[in-house]
């Protein structure tokens, strides 16, 4: 979905102050709109909007969400002027001013660049038009990629502490079809979430009618594709969010944990120091520096980076001991960013369990009595935060935190009560079992405590006998993208894939598979057209490939158009690989997505979804078959389409000429 601009422009003919006429129809449709779409914008003004109702309704929600703003300051409208107060007011970037035959002499703005068009006849100056219509659009485009820049508007400027307000809180309500389109749009988000198909959300996202609807959704599909453990592709999303919305906590925190996760899984050009660093600046930020999640997930890096530099597998408990108190200084630097999320919120029980966790890790080790005060005073400050705790939600890890506090000041039986209570309010959560378990384990490693930690490892064991492991999704080996030529229609003027290729065709495609080691454990992922891809389809199914078709259309209207248009006898092979698919094994992007957006091609749509829904299984995964001559496409979205998109994205590319068939 193309970025949305919003021109705050005089209208029809008005005179300047030499009393010249001039038509700021024209100059809309004949310089800054195709300008706008130039630089890859949609553009508006108020005026085109044709339902009835106040025209400023309209024009305050496009001066809030609008992802750019054209303000022609060519003479002294006080409509555009008052719209440009508005917009500054509201938005800290996202503005270009730009003036026909004269630049504003305005004090507030006297120092702002304007983009300045010539003016002749009433209307834009024909010599100079073209290269008013370029300069425009590369200031447009240099504007929205510049957006981690300078604050535009003089107000954020001038005031650097004051926050941009959350544009779903100013909702204005008399804007009804606008937002009905939203909460249909968001309603499908949370389903694709909810059901985790993230390559939807993704969809989803591109397709979002500004730029403030696409931040929350990639931020979303971000945090989905890091619970999945798909922590780069997750790692991109979330770059793309805060590139539009750079102070969205949540965006900032989920690319933290990225971070460390990519440190740790010991990617390229990936370190704890990198994740640290991340942290570090989100906490000397005014608006961050009191969020006590961002200081615990500070912590958990420093406790990991204390971790990594003495634990080694294989070495004695007494080993381990001696390197751990060796690091003292790492353990420290734990610490003390658990404690400061802690005193920022003396509520947030999980930083100060933490930090009071490694403060007697820190005793225990150095014999260091520098936290003996804080220990006693954090104790019963824990205890009384996790013991108010009434959502339901939260009731297992409050509990567990009593547990926990019960393993540094209590005795096995006080241990053991605790953990029991804690389990009883678990929901048969497996995996926050094996959680609380895993902590207990790691303290047993270092020796601490040793009858409480026992006895806590010994209710944990206990109460994950009584229950089975949860399946976990499964995930895919590899995962087979696929694309290509549908068989030639009769009568085709000039051949691409001839009928008489099918035979060959089928066999290339089997043979790359092959090489790939193609089986069970795998996923295909195509449309299902007549020619490569039922070729494909019935190739992954003789290797017990599990197959997925994603169609740009609902299935009986794509049947008809990508189908049968090669005869009835690909009719009877589509519905024969049909019934071998397995549930979700055909999905439509009207039914799961809606309808594409005006302007939006569903063929490319479908290419982008087949694409998004590949690499939410993680990139490294991703194999691209294409069956391609290598020329262009029919129409847009076609092979050549798919083959651009993902060459750039991955470069893995397994390309069959039917040329050289």
């Amino acid at each position: 979905m193309r970025p949305h601009a919003f021109v705050a422009m005089p209208f029809g003919l008005k005179k300047d102050g030499q009393g010249n006429e001039i038509d700021f129809n024209r100059i809309y449709n004949e310089l800054i709109k195709p300008a706008l779409e130039a630089a890859g914008m949609d553009a508006f003004r108020a005026d085109e909007e044709e339902r009835a109702g106040d025209i400023r309704t309209d024009m305050f929600q496009e001066l809030l969400i609008a992802d750019l703003v054209v303000a022609d300051l060519t003479i002294d409208n006080p409509n555009v002027w008052y719209e440009l107060g508005v917009r500054h007011a509201l938005r800290a970037r996202g503005v270009i001013l730009i003036s026909g035959g004269r630049a504003t002499t305005a004090f507030d703005l006297y120092t702002d660049r304007k983009l300045r068009y010539g003016i002749k006849d009433a209307g834009p100056d024909s010599i100079t038009l073209e290269k008013d219509m370029k300069k425009l659009s590369e200031m447009v485009k240099a504007t929205m990629e510049s957006w981690h820049g300078r604050k535009i508007s003089p107000v954020y400027h001038l005031l650097p502490n004051l926050q941009e307000p959350d544009w779903k809180s100013l909702r204005i309500g008399d804007v009804c079809e606008f937002w009905e389109q939203y909460e249909a749009w968001e309603k499908r988000i949370a389903l694709a979430r909810k059901t985790d198909f993230i390559g939807d959300v993704l969809v989803l996202a591109d397709e979002a009618p500004v730029a403030a609807f696409r931040a929350e959704a990639w931020i979303a599909a971000g945090k989905a594709l890091r619970q999945a453990e798909h922590f780069s592709f997750a790692f991109e999303q979330l770059e793309r969010g805060l590139a539009i919305e750079p102070d969205n906590l949540q965006g900032l925190r989920e690319l933290g944990i990225c971070l460390q996760r990519l440190a740790l899984a010991g990617k390229l050009g990936h370190s704890l120091d990198r994740a640290r660093a991340h942290y570090r600046n989100m906490v000397e930020q005014e608006n961050h520096k009191r969020d006590p999640e961002t200081w615990a997930l500070l912590g958990r890096v420093d406790k990991d980076a204390w971790i990594a530099a003495w634990y080694q597998p294989g070495k004695s408990m007494e080993q381990l001991r001696e390197e751990a108190a060796y690091e003292d200084a790492l353990l420290r630097a734990a610490i003390e960013s658990y404690a400061m999320g802690y005193r920022y919120n003396p509520g947030h029980y999980y930083s100060g369990i933490n930090a009071l966790t490694l403060m007697h890790l820190y005793r225990g080790l150095t014999n260091d009595s520098r936290y003996d005060k804080d220990m006693v005073i954090m104790a019963g400050a824990i205890r009384y935060a996790a013991e108010c705790v009434t959502d339901e939600s939260e009731l297992f890890w409050s509990k567990a935190t009593v547990g926990d506090l019960e393993v540094l000041v209590g005795t096995p039986e006080t241990v053991k009560a605790a953990y029991k209570e804690a389990i009883a309010k678990n929901g048969k959560d497996w995996f926050a079992l094996y959680s609380s378990l895993a902590q207990l384990k790691f303290l047993k490693d270092l020796g601490f405590h040793s009858e409480n930690v026992e006895a806590g490892i010994a209710i944990f064991d206990r109460a994950l006998q009584k229950l089975v492991k949860p399946e976990e999704h499964w995930q895919p080996r590899q995962v087979f993208l696929f694309s290509g030529h549908m068989i030639d229609a009769p009568g085709r003027a000039t051949p691409r894939f001839p009928a008489e290729k099918e035979g060959v065709a089928g066999q290339k495609i089997a043979e790359v598979l092959n090489q790939w080691g193609a089986g069970p454990d795998d996923l295909a992922l195509t449309q299902g057209a007549c020619g490569g891809d039922l070729l494909f389809t019935e190739a992954c199914q003789q290797l017990e490939v599990k197959v997925q078709w994603l169609q740009p259309f609902n299935e009986s209207e794509f049947i008809q158009k990508s189908v049968v248009c090669s005869g009835e006898t690909w009719r009877e092979r589509y519905m024969t690989a049909k019934a071998k698919l397995t549930q979700q094994g055909v999905r439509s992007a009207p039914e799961q997505l809606g309808p594409p957006p005006a302007g939006v091609n569903p063929y490319e749509r479908c290419n982008l979804w087949l694409l998004y829904t590949a690499l939410s299984y993680g990139i490294d995964k991703v194999i691209f078959v294409c069956l391609w001559d290598g020329g262009g496409s029919d129409g847009p979205g076609g092979t050549a389409h798919m083959y651009e998109e993902v060459n750039r994205r991955t470069g893995k590319v397994t390309r069959i000429d039917t040329r050289s068939l």
